[in-house]
């Protein structure tokens, strides 16, 4: 046979390039923001992206607690549980949420935006989202994206 051959190369866990990466939520809008990190962490910007294996990046989002809500989702969005009781539907807004816990609207917007199976849970492991500018992962020497440069 005289014809070229092209093989596929798939990334697997050796072949992974692992950096740590700093986004400031600071202004941004949930849901926008939300997605962009998603694609962070699955490795989607990546040129050697590959869908079954965990090849992004791990993740640092900053001042968590400054993120923006469009029109009135503020008060009208409606985040519902079950606590597993009879009668235990629980409701709360993200006015709520941000009062008493304001790291977790982040990770769950985030999380809902990744896949739902083994590898979206060992990618949403790789999500660190910290209350504040200062955090606890400077030895990992991180750095810092702009969100708005990404597609």
């Amino acid at each position: 046979m005289d014809t070229l051959s092209y093989k596929t190369i798939s990334a697997n866990k050796a072949t992974t390039n692992k950096e740590w990466v700093v986004v400031d939520a600071e202004g941004l809008v949930l849901g926008r923001m939300a997605s962009k990190v998603a694609k962070i962490l699955r490795g989607k910007y990546k040129a050697s992206y590959t869908p079954h294996v965990d090849c992004g990046d791990n993740v640092i989002i900053i001042n968590a607690e400054k993120v923006v809500l469009t029109g009135k989702k503020m008060s009208d969005k409606v985040y519902i549980r079950h606590t597993g009781y009879p009668g235990g539907q629980r409701k709360q807004t993200p006015i709520d949420i941000l009062a008493k816990y304001p790291e977790r609207l982040v990770e769950k917007a985030v999380k809902g935006m990744l896949p739902k199976n083994r590898l979206g849970r060992k990618l949403y492991t790789n999500l660190h989202v910290v209350i504040g500018a200062e955090h606890k992962y400077e030895a990992q020497k991180p750095k810092v994206v702009d969100l708005d440069t990404l597609k």
